[in-house]
């Protein structure tokens, strides 16, 4: 991959969207040099060993499983709040494992999605204007001037916050955290209390009695090395992006080193804008939000910029359309990609489509909405020629009452029993572990 004209600074020639303005540039300056002489945060070996398992998903041998909060906070830097994250997405991986039988990438929402795209530039509260929360990356939640003011600092912070999530993850997994002899490890208390426990209860037993007949067979099997979990965030704020973006001995590429997986949102993928200037020359897999505003030709425009070598495992597209516009927007995207032969990935984003207001004003999800678009996204892609390769939520491992639905048929009215969220709202535990059952059983049936 050739870079022509581009470096880590290019980005700032071109028009940009979701900036930020620091009060104090000094500070600034300073703190994006000091996390640039930071050890990085992942490795290029990690990057490129997720390329070539996103390649070989583009062929239909693996699956994408991506999930995460919408936006992680420094609070829930806890052991525990990165425990149930990781055991929702293993449970789901293993569901989605026993229905599709293809192995898995498993892609947490995690250690930088500190980071959040705003529609407006200022938030008023009684006849009160300030800047609007972007983030612990950049400013704090609480209503006052001091906290709503961009603070340099604040990169540091989200740099050591997912520098400690990461190292707990690591030791979690080299200690057996994911090992299938030890199921005690990562279960949840919930699957108990569900209304599909049996069909749970089922599916790991199926799992643990292939894993003793491989080991009965073929000897003690070490599975923990293959069970792996990738991070990633939207690539929002290039200054703490691009501070962490460097050449690594012996490859000749440079690469984002505070993530595996960075993704362009819908708000800021334009062609000429600073946010793809930057994408296109970094080695990362990359992925792209697609919404019902992009046209066929944009989106060939776009491949060829962020993949101009048309390779495979470099460019994912995250579809979120909404229910009510999936139907007709993706149709005439995956036949141009097809058409032209570009090599992409598509994933489905059920979840930024599909937020409206309750009645008490609080912003919610739909289940069936979610399904709804999932379930088209498959049906509209094998009908086009090409296949969905993945799945995108934002979910978490607790008992919170954020979207509507499910087997428990949560309302409105239920919304306020536990609504966490700072931002936009998640499915808790049980749904997204029904949400993997329904996928898996969908690719179950595909297979008969």
């Amino acid at each position: 991959m050739t870079h022509e004209l581009w470096t880590p600074e290019s980005w700032k020639t071109k028009p940009i969207k979701q900036w930020v303005e620091y009060p104090d540039p000094v500070a600034f300056e300073e703190t994006v040099k000091a996390i640039s002489q930071l050890p990085p945060l992942v490795t290029s070996g990690e990057i490129e060993q997720l390329r070539r398992e996103l390649a070989a998903a583009e062929d239909g041998n693996y699956f994408v499983l991506q999930g995460g909060d919408c936006s992680e906070t420094f609070d829930a830097c806890t052991s525990n709040t990165i425990t149930s994250k990781l055991k929702i997405l293993l449970l789901m991986s293993y569901i989605l494992i026993y229905g599709s039988r293809k192995r898995i990438i498993r892609i947490a929402r995690i250690a930088g999605q500190y980071a959040k795209p705003r529609s407006k530039d200022m938030e008023t509260q009684n006849g009160v204007t300030l800047p609007s929360y972007r983030g612990p990356l950049i400013n704090s939640p609480e209503f006052t001037e001091e906290a709503r003011t961009p603070d340099p600092h604040n990169m540091l912070r989200g740099y050591a916050h997912a520098a400690m999530t990461l190292n707990f993850m690591r030791s979690l997994i080299d200690g057996g955290f994911t090992d299938m002899h030890h199921p005690e490890y990562w279960e949840l208390d919930f699957v108990n209390l569900s209304e599909h426990s049996r069909e749970y209860r089922h599916i790991f037993q199926s799992i643990s009695t292939s894993v003793d007949f491989m080991e009965i067979v073929a000897g003690k099997m070490e599975n923990t090395a293959e069970t792996r979990f990738y991070c990633s965030h939207e690539g929002l704020h290039l200054p703490y992006e691009m501070a962490q973006t460097r050449r690594v001995p012996r490859r000749k590429n440079w690469y984002d080193l505070t993530t595996h997986f960075p993704w362009i949102g819908e708000r800021t993928r334009q062609l000429d804008g600073a946010h793809v200037e930057f994408f296109r020359g970094i080695a990362n897999p990359i992925g792209v939000k697609v919404g019902p505003t992009m046209q066929p030709d944009e989106l060939i425009e776009l491949t060829k910029v962020l993949n101009p070598n048309n390779e495979k495992g470099r460019l994912c597209l995250i579809c979120r359309f909404g229910a009510g516009k999936v139907d007709e927007a993706l149709p005439p995207l995956a036949a141009t990609i097809q058409r032209e032969r570009r090599n992409v990935l598509w994933i489905c984003d059920p979840m930024h489509g599909n937020t409206h207001a309750a009645a008490n004003g609080l912003k919610t999800r739909s289940f069936d909405d979610i399904l709804y678009e999932l379930l088209s996204a498959f049906r509209i892609l094998d009908r086009e020629g090409s296949h969905l390769g993945g799945i995108h939520f934002e979910l978490t491992g607790d008992n919170v009452t954020e979207c509507t639905g499910g087997a428990r048929g949560l309302t409105e009215a239920d919304l306020l029993k536990d609504y966490q969220t700072e931002v936009d709202p998640r499915l808790n535990y049980e749904q997204s572990m029904e949400m993997a059952l329904l996928i898996a059983e969908r690719q179950a049936s595909k297979r008969r």
